[in-house]
C-alpha cells in the first residue's frame, strides 16, 4: 500500500488548463474516487499520477517519494483502462501472466501468481480462454487479474465499467469494491457516473474545469457541498437553487414535501408549488413545477416517496414547506457556501 500525493499539479495543452493546480492526498488503503463531467481533467491528472503524461508544473509522490521523473513501470502502479486492453490472440491465462513474463519472473512463480489473482477474481475457470469467448464482465475481471498479479502499491482505474450493460455495472461496482478491501491496495478510480462515486468511493475528489471543487466523504458531498457547482452536479434531480437578492438557497427535492409531511422540530419554509407533471417512479414520485410568487420562472422538482400518497394532480397548487435546516446558501457570484441565515419565501 502506499499513499499518494499531487502538489499543484497543472497541465497545459497550449491554452487549455486541463489541470490548473491540484493538490491532493489520499489515504493508505483507501478507494479514493476522481468525479467530474468529460473534460475536466481527472483522466489527464491519472496519467499524470502514472507516468503516461508529464505535469507542466508540480510534483507527484507515491510512497513520499518525488515519482515525476520514473517512467511508469518504475512507479510500482497498475492501470486498468476503459478498454480493457487485452490481446485478443492470447489465452485469459497469458493475458494475466504477460506483465510477469516481461519481468522476468520464473515459469513457476508466474503460474503461482495468475492462479491466485484469478481465483480472486472467480475466473480460474476462464484461463484456457480467449478474450472474444469473455463477457464485458469476465474481461474486466482479466483486466483486473493482469493488474493484481504485478502486486503494486496503487491501482489506477480508469472508467473500467464504463462498458458495461446497467445491471452488469451494479454487480461489478459490488464486486470491485469487495476486491479493493480484501487486497488493501489504494486505489483511484475515474468516473463520471455519480452513482458509482458514492457508492464505491471512501472519498470523492468532485473535478471541474481542471480544479477540485470539494474533497471529502459521499455524504459530506452530498449534504454539504462546498459549492453550486458540487450542489447541482451531485443528486439526481439535483440540488433546486432559488435566487435571492446577492445569494442563492438550494434544497434538494426529497426535502421539498407537502404541508404536513415535513419530519422533525423546528422552522420550516413554506412554498405555493404548481404542479406542472407528475413522474411516477415505483418507489418515488417526481413532482415538476414552479414556486406560485417571486420565484415563478425558476424549475423546482420535488422527490416524493411512496409512503407519502398525497393526491397530487398537474395544474394545481399545493403548499409545499422545507425545513430550514435543510436549506443551503450560497454566494451569487463565485456560488461558494455561505453561513446559515435565516429565510422567508
Amino acid at each position: 500500500m502506499a499513499i499518494v500525493e499531487t502538489r499543484n499539479i497543472k497541465k497545459y495543452f497550449g491554452e487549455v488548463r486541463a489541470v490548473d493546480g491540484v493538490d491532493l492526498v489520499s489515504e493508505e488503503g483507501e478507494f479514493l474516487v476522481l468525479l467530474g463531467p468529460s473534460g475536466c481533467g481527472k483522466t489527464t491528472l491519472l496519467r499524470i499520477i502514472a507516468g503516461l503524461e508529464q505535469p507542466t508544473e508540480g510534483e507527484v509522490l507515491i510512497g513520499g517519494q518525488v515519482v515525476n521523473g520514473l517512467p511508469p513501470r518504475a512507479r510500482q502502479i497498475a492501470m486498468v483502462f476503459q478498454s480493457y486492453a487485452l490481446y485478443p490472440h492470447m489465452s485469459v491465462y497469458d493475458n494475466i501472466a504477460f506483465p510477469l513474463k516481461a519481468q522476468g519472473v520464473a515459469k513457476e512463480s508466474r503460474r503461482e501468481k495468475v492462479h491466485w489473482a484469478a481465483a480472486l477474481l472467480k475466473i480460474d475457470q476462464l484461463l484456457d480462454r480467449k478474450p472474444r469467448q469473455l463477457s464485458g464482465g469476465e474481461r474486466q475481471r482479466v483486466a483486473l487479474s493482469r493488474a493484481l498479479v504485478r502486486e503494486p502499491a496503487l491501482f489506477l482505474l480508469d472508467e473500467p465499467l464504463s462498458n458495461l450493460d446497467a445491471q452488469l455495472r451494479a454487480t461489478a461496482r459490488d464486486e470491485l469494491q469487495q476486491f479493493q478491501a480484501s487486497i488493501g491496495t489504494t486505489t483511484l478510480y475515474v468516473t463520471h457516473d455519480q452513482v458509482e462515486a458514492m457508492g464505491m468511493g471512501h472519498r470523492i475528489a468532485v473535478m471541474d474545469r481542471g480544479k477540485v471543487r470539494q474533497l471529502a466523504t459521499p455524504r459530506e458531498i452530498y449534504d454539504e457541498p462546498a459549492d453550486t457547482f458540487v450542489a447541482t452536479f451531485l443528486g439526481s434531480p439535483p440540488m433546486n437553487l432559488l435566487v435571492r437578492d446577492d445569494y442563492l438557497v438550494g434544497f434538494r427535492p426529497e426535502h421539498l414535501l407537502p404541508q404536513g409531511q415535513t419530519k422533525g422540530d423546528g422552522a420550516t419554509a413554506s412554498f405555493s408549488f404548481q404542479v406542472g407533471r407528475v413522474e411516477y417512479l415505483g418507489a418515488d414520485r417526481l413532482l415538476y413545477g414552479v414556486f406560485d410568487g417571486a420565484f415563478e420562472d425558476t424549475k423546482i422538482v420535488s422527490r416524493l416517496p411512496s409512503t407519502v400518497t398525497d393526491p397530487i394532480q398537474p395544474g394545481e397548487s399545493y403548499q409545499f414547506t422545507v425545513r430550514q435546516k435543510d436549506l443551503k446558501f450560497f454566494d451569487r457570484g463565485p456560488g461558494l457556501r455561505m453561513e446559515p441565515r435565516d429565510f422567508s419565501p
